[in-house]
């Protein structure tokens, strides 16, 4: 004898996932910058430099000074002249007044008042060294930078986004499917 048997053959669904992806474009423009940079104030100021020459001393060793200084000169020798006078003549009263002292001060004063001293031979450098004096002041410089800071202006454009949705689409690709049968 023959059991009859339940027979069943399945079939699973299928699913079909289709996806389409969503887009998305970004696009900014590059900022709009504009510098600009003042120039700088520079201000010099100059104090000019100064030399002065003195050569009144030459023009004197080379005996061509002013009729003022000539006379200046002239006078101040004078009186030097008669001071000596008055020194040798005091000095020689002096010995005269020592007379016993057993010297012979006639004799020598004598030798001494008849002949003139000789004058020294010898170079003179005319003028005299170092007779032209010379100052001189340099020149200062005063100089003034005012630094000016730069202009920057920086304009900043919106990026401009597009976007598309994805999509998904879910649709059945294969039914489930379940027979039973009976088999003898």
């Amino acid at each position: 004898m023959q059991i009859p048997q339940l027979q069943m053959r399945s079939q699973l669904g299928q699913i079909a996932i289709n996806t389409n992806n969503a887009k998305q474009f970004i696009s900014q423009r590059q900022a709009d910058l504009t510098i600009q940079q003042p120039q700088a104030e520079l201000k010099i100021q100059t104090k000019p430099s100064k030399l002065t020459i003195d050569q009144s001393k030459a023009w004197e060793d080379m005996n061509l000074m002013g009729i003022l200084r000539r006379t200046e000169k002239i006078a101040a020798q004078g009186k030097q002249e008669v001071m000596n006078g008055i020194a040798r003549r005091a000095r020689q009263g002096n010995q005269l007044m020592k007379i016993e002292h057993q010297s012979n001060p006639i004799q020598q004063q004598s030798i001494a008042n008849a002949y003139e001293h000789y004058k020294s031979l010898g170079i003179m450098f005319i003028p005299s060294t170092f007779a032209v004096q010379t100052n001189y002041q340099p020149s200062e410089i005063d100089i003034t930078v005012i630094r000016n800071e730069p202009i920057i202006r920086a304009k900043v454009n919106q990026p401009q986004i597009s976007y598309q949705p994805g999509d998904v689409e879910i649709s059945l690709k294969q039914q489930p499917e379940l027979d039973i049968w009976l088999e003898a």
